[in-house]
């Protein structure tokens, strides 16, 4: 059964802490990723949340970044398609090499928040040792087997998964609302408490899961 981590990497240690530095409130995010070639596992990153000139410059000084050119720019974010440095391309092939997929890569102030699925658990201890030979710091977050009932996904229950979908399918969450919490409690034969709690659990979940860079864990229960 494969395992995804959750790992923490110092900015330091990897890629960006000259730009992230520089531009302190940008969030970074590896649109699409791949693992046939090292070069191009991380081409496409977008950019949010703070000034994308001061950022820019910032990135063309960084010397983990050997070229970066901005491709698309779409309201509030940018889109830059980059070229790493040998010491990222290294990294990440070596990352490779310790049968690592990445899945997701997202950056923000002094840390990266990575998501990498092996297909055995004890690939993932000899992944982490690995790399503190290599003097790099691997923090797992949490791990999770996608092979599980997927309704495990983004941190989700099986209870919750079910609120949220019900309630998108009903209404709930237009504005304004075509039900009331205690009309879609009757439909989930639940109490209005219990479904309020759920939403909030749930809603926790996935901001945690899909939105938060600092390390913690996701909400549990129903």
């Amino acid at each position: 059964m494969s395992v995804v981590a959750d790992f923490s990497i110092p900015t330091k240690s990897f890629a960006l802490q000259q730009a992230l530095t520089a531009e302190s409130a940008m969030t970074v995010e590896a649109e699409r990723l791949a693992s046939h070639s090292a070069e191009w596992v991380l081409p496409f990153l977008w950019a949010s949340g703070g000034d994308f000139e001061t950022f820019h410059e910032a990135m063309q000084d960084d010397p983990t970044v050997a070229n970066v050119t901005i491709i698309e720019e779409s309201g509030d974010s940018v889109l830059y398609q980059t070229e790493w440095s040998d010491t990222v391309v290294n990294i990440v092939d070596e990352m490779i090499d310790q049968h690592a997929n990445i899945l997701r890569a997202k950056a923000h102030g002094e840390t990266w928040r990575l998501q990498l699925r092996f297909a055995e658990d004890k690939q993932v201890s000899s992944f982490q040792d690995y790399f503190t030979e290599q003097g790099y710091t691997f923090e797992v977050n949490k791990l999770h087997h996608p092979t599980a009932p997927r309704q495990r996904e983004y941190g989700l229950t099986a209870a919750q998964r079910n609120t949220l979908a019900t309630a998108l399918h009903e209404g709930y969450f237009n504005v304004p609302r075509d039900l009331t919490i205690e009309e879609l409690a009757d439909i989930l034969d639940i109490s209005s408490n219990a479904t309020s709690q759920r939403i909030r659990r749930a809603s926790a979940a996935l901001i945690q899961d899909t939105l938060v860079i600092d390390a913690g864990e996701s909400t549990d229960g129903e």
